[in-house]
Order: structure tokens, then sequence, then C-alpha cells
């Protein structure tokens, strides 16, 4: 049975997923949820995904939400196939790899979803941006990309010379700021702009980059 994506082709999370599984070679099939028309909030979903978050998928009746945990469970249940090691397996190297996926989730993340945010949900909701937030959520990036061009200084990838999870984590949300609302944050970092160049022209990015 081809693994199931229950989410909307354009939502962020969902095209990380789905780029995991083309990383991976993994078939799989979109089950579209109408999240304008408020379908993830509805009691059907919320029985499968209980946050009313897209996406989570079912694997043969194996249901698993979050996207991180998601992408986790795919690069290790297909870690024979496709890119190799998008989870490293030595207990070192899983921890370089750790300390990656923990940069990204306190030192990036938070930063590019709140200046999503501001600048397009909001919008969706008929909303104003808050300017003042939204500078600060900007200043604060760039400091935080400061760093990201030390290490990437010194190394190809967040967790070292391969690829992995961590680095592909970046590519939702970093492509809706750098790339959709072109904030040019990238110019004066040479390392941060090699290493996004790099994520960004994977094959398996720009299949699901439009939709998954």
């Amino acid at each position: 049975m081809v693994l199931k994506i229950h989410g909307h082709a354009v939502a962020p999370l969902v095209r990380l997923v789905a780029e995991v599984c083309q990383e991976k070679e993994v078939p799989y099939e979109l089950v579209n949820v109408e999240v304008y028309k408020g379908e993830h909030k509805t009691p059907a979903f919320r029985e499968f995904q209980p946050f009313g978050q897209v996406p989570y998928i079912d694997d043969d009746g194996f249901i698993l939400y979050e996207s991180r945990a998601i992408c986790r469970y795919i690069a290790k249940k297909y870690a024979s196939q496709g890119t190799p090691d998008l989870v490293p397996r030595d207990p070192k190297a899983e921890a370089i790899f750790e300390q990656a996926v923990s940069i990204e989730t306190s030192n990036f993340y938070p930063f590019a979803l709140g200046i999503t945010t501001e600048k397009i949900i909001k919008k969706h909701r008929g909303l104003e941006p808050n300017e003042a937030r939204l500078s600060d959520l900007v200043n604060n990036l760039k400091a935080k990309l400061d760093v990201y061009d030390v290490i990437l200084g010194k190394q190809e990838y967040l967790a070292g010379g391969s690829i992995t999870l961590a680095d592909l984590f970046h590519l939702p949300y970093g492509t809706i700021v750098f790339e959709e609302l072109g904030y040019d944050l990238l110019e004066d970092r040479p390392n941060v702009a090699r290493w996004w160049k790099d994520i960004t022209a994977r094959p398996s990015w720009l299949a699901v980059k439009a939709k998954a």
C-alpha cells in the first residue's frame, strides 16, 4: 500500500514530507485536505491529527503526525534506498545531526515562521502585519544567519560533510522568506548562499517546490 500524505499541496510542511519521500525514492499519494475550508479542524481529521494541523501520514495503517517525526521515520524505514544517511547511524554522527536539527528548530524556524505569519498568513486573514514585530524577526534572523555563515564556512552542510534532514528542514520556510517574499539575507553571507544554492537545486526539492 502506497504511503499517503494527508495535507494541502502547497502547505510548507506537506512539501517537506513530500521532498523527503522524493529523496528516499518512496512513492506517495497526496490526499488533499481543504485547509482553506477548515477541513483540518473537523472531528474526522482530528481523529488522526488531534491538533488539527497538516500533514499526517498513513503508511499501511500506521498513522504519524508532526512533519519532523514523519521525515525521520521515512529516512530510517527506507535507509537502504535513495539518498543515504539523511539520519546518520553512527552515534557521534547522529549526535552532531541532532545538534544541527536543534539549530534549525531554535535559530531558524521560529523567525522564518514568524515572518511568514506577518507577511502571508495575516494577509489571508484580512489583518495587517505588525511592522515592529516583523522588523525584530528579520533582525533576529540576520543575526542567526551570521552564525550559520561561520558554521558553513567550516563544513559543507550543517551536520558535516553530507546532507541530512537538518539541511532539508530549512527548505519550506527558507524558500518563502528568501524567494517568495524576497528578503535578501544571503548576499552578505557567502557560505550560507553557497549552501542554500546547493540544497534548493536538489531534484527532490524542485519536484515539490510548487506543490507536493
